[in-house]
């Protein structure tokens, strides 16, 4: 059964994000879900980006105050 884990990455700064969640991925069983909380806005576009050119899946990308969530899945 797919879990989602969450990726606290508030309060780090561009590359710091996109680097938790590589190594969260590393970690992660093929179907996990991966949320990533960041503040840096830089994160909305580096992850997205990044799940695209190794093949992964973004599930949803959206701001709550100031905070994003980026949710992916590891599909492979």
């Amino acid at each position: 059964m797919a879990e989602r884990k969450v990726i606290d990455a508030r309060g780090s700064f561009c590359p710091g994000p996109l680097m938790e969640l590589i190594g969260g991925m590393k970690l992660a069983q093929v179907g996990d879900e991966l949320e990533v909380l960041s503040n840096d806005k830089g994160s909305v576009n580096d992850i997205p980006e990044w799940i695209r050119k190794v093949g992964h899946e973004m599930l949803e990308v959206r701001e709550e105050g100031d905070v994003w969530h980026i949710a992916v899945r590891k599909v492979k």
